[in-house]
């Protein structure tokens, strides 16, 4: 694999696929501020992807637009934040046996890593009377989550060397499914096309209720899903040329759909997928929305291989042995030569999105101070959903008409309890701000969880009324 680090680094999510399983929306800093709550709070183009049917709210910018909106989180359940450290800016410092050792243990765990990151390059959304309220986004949405039990964390760091390979006879080698079971790794990277509509169903003197479609055209740019359970194995990947993977004596097989070098991120996959959505007013302090997103499937095609159980191979190699790890990790559990398993070319591989049911309510007690509940939760176990229900209270908190303050506690999704914190600078006309969905986090070094997300300027314009 050529330029790995570079590919690796641009989208970690291809561990596997935030499963970085992860609450994500880190495209809006707001809602990174409230720790990902959202279902109730989102409006304009951020209800894309949340619930459609927010658009057509009361209050609502009647224009809105933004370039430029993003943020990135990592976590990990069982490494350090120095170790985390290490592996970005000590990439090339070689690994002692001791080393080896240690992070063995460290990557034995459920819940090892953990990334996702969001970034809008341009989002829009305009509101007309009798017609509705109208959105459109580009969006980039990466998402990685590892999870090794402990052979395969001893075959990671020891390669040939792990206890699992004393007295190896290919004949009697264990089943991938039996040795490895418990093990995740996984990876996705979408270029996300978002259209949404939404308007006003009932109007009445206390009482509105808005409905919301949502329609996504994505291109897939990149996915690894390895997922190994007792009886049971998953394990297919499909890489843009971007990664200059060398697939080898692969590329002469017919069954190989061989996606060469161009320009651009150059699909290796293509998807639809829908948002369905219902948004309730109760007078002028109280909002309910409820949603359903990501219903559809990605079809991967190019540069595709699957694998099926196996017994397991010995490596050639011993293993990672710099702080590099995810390019050898890659090589091992993915569509290295080297691998623990043996892939095999093909033509077509069908994927459900990560489906999620969302249910948020809040309350606006006054013009400056607004808080909520929320709650989404996981309707499929694929490739970059979240693993486990998400469940969060935030507030947004005006001091004064300048400045908005956003926190609040959350949980769930892979990532546990987390104190988000956020700042946004704002107008009339334009906002900019900064957020972490976990402040403690961020400093902490025992379990870290480190996200930061930023928008440059969003632009609102008019108000929806009645």
């Amino acid at each position: 694999m050529k330029n790995t680090r570079l590919a690796l680094l641009t989208g970690l999510g291809l561990l596997a696929a935030t499963s970085l399983r992860a609450q994500s929306e880190l495209s809006s800093f707001s809602i990174v501020g409230r720790g990902g709550v959202a279902n109730s709070f989102a409006s304009d183009y951020q209800a894309i992807g949340i619930n459609p049917a927010n658009m057509a709210r009361m209050n609502n910018a009647v224009v809105a637009f933004s370039i430029g909106e993003g943020g990135v989180g990592v976590s990990s359940a069982s490494l350090t934040r120095s170790q985390l450290s290490k592996f970005l800016r000590n990439s090339n410092q070689t690994l002692t046996k001791a080393d080896k050792l240690e992070l063995a243990r460290a990557f034995t765990s459920d819940n090892t890593l953990n990334f996702n990151a969001d970034v809008t390059t341009v989002a829009v959304s305009a509101s007309f009377p009798v017609l509705g309220s109208f959105a459109f986004s580009n969006r980039q949405r990466l998402a990685g989550h590892m999870a090794l039990n402990q052979n395969a964390a001893e075959i990671m760091f020891l390669g040939q060397e792990a206890p699992i390979y004393a007295n190896y006879n290919p004949t009697t080698s264990p089943l991938i499914t039996e040795s490895l079971a418990g093990t995740q790794f996984q990876g996705t990277w979408y270029n996300e096309f978002n259209f949404a509509f939404a308007r006003r169903l009932v109007t009445l003197p206390l009482f509105r209720l808005s409905g919301g479609v949502g329609y996504r055209y994505i291109q897939g740019v990149g996915i690894v899903d390895v997922r190994v359970e007792p009886g049971k194995i998953e394990a297919y990947s499909a890489m843009s040329p971007l990664f200059d993977i060398d697939y080898g004596k692969v590329v002469n097989n017919t069954s190989f759909n061989l996606q060469e070098r161009g320009n651009g991120l150059q699909p290796v996959g293509k998807g639809n997928g829908f948002d369905l959505g219902l948004a309730m007013e109760a007078g002028k302090m109280l909002r309910a929305s409820l949603s359903v997103t990501d219903l559809g499937h990605m079809t991967w095609e190019g540069n595709l291989l699957t694998a099926s159980d196996q017994k397991l191979k010995k490596l050639r190699s011993n293993g990672v042995d710099n702080y590099d790890f995810l390019s050898e990790a890659t090589k091992i559990f993915a569509s290295g030569t080297d691998s623990v398993l043996v892939y095999q070319p093909s033509q077509e591989h069908r994927a459900e999105l990560p489906t999620k049911l969302r249910a948020g309510a809040s309350l606006r007690v006054t013009d400056r101070l607004e808080m909520g509940l929320d709650v989404t939760l996981p309707l499929n176990e694929v490739a970059g959903n979240i693993t486990s229900p998400f469940v969060g209270a935030g507030i947004d908190f005006k001091p004064n008409k300048y400045i908005r303050l956003s926190s609040g506690v959350a949980g769930g999704a892979g990532y546990g309890f987390a104190l988000p914190l956020g700042v946004a600078f704002t107008t009339n006309i334009y906002e900019f701000g900064v957020s972490t969905r976990d402040l403690p986090g961020l400093l902490a070094d025992k379990n870290p969880y480190a996200s930061v997300a930023a928008g440059f300027v969003r632009f609102r314009f008019g108000e929806i009324k009645d």
